[in-house]
């Protein structure tokens, strides 16, 4: 598929990271900055989209003069720019796309458009090469999904939530426990030091589908200690966060086996933000180490939103020809799989 070498410039600006980075023929990452907004989020219990643009506007040539000197490169080294299209928030999208565009137009680079979950999923290809049919558990704030892959660049949705995603619940969760934003990593870390002594439900757990819920659960979890507070009883944090966790380990692990299994795939891929989990990750590791499935986690550094998953996942579409035009637009509400379609209806160049 790749005769030459290739470099790409990827953008990221999907929510409140201001990201760019460079991949060499796909798998190797030259250079990776990511400019965090957290910081100006947190007072505020949650991402501000105005804000989040606003930062991205100053933010953006910044980071692009980072990534190019930390790679020692110029734009006369880049072959194409990936950048993602879509789903994100429409104002913090923009930028990016905005970025990304004007500077495929002024150095006559070609523009390769990028879906943000399959970002996620192509970090892990920074690892390991992938090996056909995968099968990737797709966690994070705004996502919980299930995705069969029988080639690259092919997405098969197989299980999806149907409310909350998993990293939403965690964060809800956290705040009703006075947890700063974001609170993943903080009912992570609560979670290590207690118990599961609420055993809360394990939504779907039972069900033949791969959907996924998990409102229940985080309404389980406030009424606990909204009852708990009107008794004038004192709830053990710890336990909460354990018995929270617990729930959603357990629905997620066990849903992913059994497909990993009925689909017969040879790799399990775990992508998103949620997939930096310790108690995830350890609870993965021990259920698949006697499988022949081969399980892929990503480092920490590319759980989060990133521009070298972006520059991944470009790398593939480049490859297989497919090119944006200059009136590519933000797609906030893009799903992977009318993105692969579209991609698969255009010819290769």
């Amino acid at each position: 598929m790749l005769n030459k070498e290739e470099i790409i410039l990827a953008i990221e600006t999907s929510c409140d990271e201001t990201a760019m980075a460079i991949v060499k023929n796909g798998r190797e990452l030259v250079a990776n900055v990511v400019a965090s907004q957290i910081e100006s989020h947190k007072r505020f219990g949650g991402v501000v989209p105005e804000i989040a643009s606003r930062h991205h506007i100053e933010q953006i040539t910044v980071v692009l003069d980072e990534t190019l000197a930390e790679a020692n490169m110029t734009m006369d080294d880049i072959d194409a720019i990936a950048v993602t299209e879509g789903p994100g928030l429409v104002g913090a999208l923009l930028i990016g796309v905005t970025a990304a565009k004007s500077l495929a137009f002024a150095h006559q680079k070609p523009l390769i458009g990028v879906h943000h979950i399959a970002g996620h999923i192509y970090a892990n290809r920074l690892l390991q090469e992938f090996s056909f049919p995968l099968l990737s558990l797709v966690v994070s704030g705004g996502h919980t999904e299930l995705i069969l892959m029988k080639d690259h660049g092919q997405f098969e949705v197989i299980g999806e939530t149907r409310d909350d995603a998993a990293g939403e619940a965690y964060d809800k969760v956290a705040k009703t426990l006075g947890l700063p934003y974001p609170g993943g990593p903080y009912i992570d870390k609560l979670a290590q030091q207690g118990k599961d002594t609420f055993h809360f439900t394990r939504a779907l757990l039972n069900e033949e589908s791969y959907d996924f819920s998990f409102s229940g659960l985080k309404t389980a979890v406030m009424n606990t200690m909204h009852n708990a507070k009107q008794k004038g009883e004192q709830l053990s944090s710890e336990d909460i966060a354990a018995s929270f966790q617990q729930s959603v380990i357990d629905v997620l692990v066990e849903k992913t086996f059994r497909a990993t299994r009925e689909y017969k795939v040879k790799q399990l891929i775990v992508a998103g933000g949620v997939s930096a989990n310790k108690g995830l990750r350890k609870r993965l590791e021990e259920k698949f180490a006697n499988e022949e499935v081969e399980l892929v986690i990503p480092p920490l550094h590319l759980c989060t939103d990133n521009a070298a998953m972006i520059g991944a996942a470009g790398s593939i579409a480049f490859q297989q020809g497919h090119r944006a035009e200059l009136d590519l637009n933000a797609n906030p509400g893009l799903s992977l799989e009318k993105y692969a379609k579209r991609n698969k209806n255009i010819p290769s160049q």
